[in-house]
């Protein structure tokens, strides 16, 4: 497959450097480029119609233009590139705004890799589906398209499940610092601040919809205890 190729858009040196760095941890992704301005960011976008760009990783406040005015640029443009908002902003009226100027995803600073990862992951999904070749079947089609951009699975949860906790549960499976070895539900329920009991159920949850795999954890007396790892 080929990798989808990110502008990363910050104004503080640090905070892009370490955009960077996260979004290459992503199997998938690659970054082409980084600005630290609006201009700068408006400038690589031109070059080649925004051709080597899939995806702008956009923080709304830039020194020389806010953000929402650069998506306003872009679709004046008539550029179809999709943007990623990563930003503090939390006035309910530019998450409005973002929202209808085609944002896909909007991230909150700060965040963990782990949210930081979940949000490509779910684009790249989504992307995946976008790009395939014909038309939608059926109205389950595009509701799975749109789903996917939201994070559900498409339909709705199993009773007694609910989309927050579950978010929760597979932000902690999917800490890159753990993901490498794997967890328990005990560990799992204290990094996501549930029962253990109720992260096990979320994680089977996770194990039958393909989003974990499960395996015995040698090296402990009696029984091997189990663990889950991200799919």
């Amino acid at each position: 497959m080929t990798a989808i190729r990110v502008l990363v858009v910050e104004d503080e040196p640090l905070l892009a450097e370490a955009h960077r760095a996260y979004t290459e941890r992503v199997p998938g992704f690659v970054v082409v480029g980084v600005a630290h301005t609006a201009r700068a960011a408006m400038a690589a976008l031109r070059a080649n119609d925004g051709g080597d760009v899939d995806l702008v990783l956009l923080d709304f406040r830039l020194p020389d233009l806010h953000g929402l005015d650069v998506c306003r640029a872009l679709r004046a443009a008539g550029s179809s590139v999709d943007v990623l908002a990563v930003t503090s902003a939390r006035d309910l009226a530019v998450v409005r705004t973002a929202v209808s100027l085609g944002v896909t995803h909007y991230l909150l600073k700060p965040f963990t890799f782990a949210a930081f990862r979940d949000k490509l992951e779910r684009y790249a999904d989504y992307r995946a589906q976008a790009l395939a070749d014909g038309e939608v079947a059926a109205q389950h089609e595009v509701d799975q398209m749109f789903a996917t951009l939201r994070g559900t699975a498409g339909h709705s949860l199993p009773k007694g499940l609910d989309a927050q906790t579950l978010d929760r549960v597979r932000a902690a499976l999917t800490d890159g610092t753990r993901a490498e070895v794997g967890l328990s539900a005990t560990e799992v329920s204290a990094l996501s601040g549930i029962s253990r009991v109720t992260a096990r159920r979320y994680l089977e949850y996770l194990v039958t919809v393909d989003r974990a795999a499960r395996s015995p954890r040698y090296g402990t007396p009696g029984r091997p205890e189990v663990e889950y790892r991200p799919r």
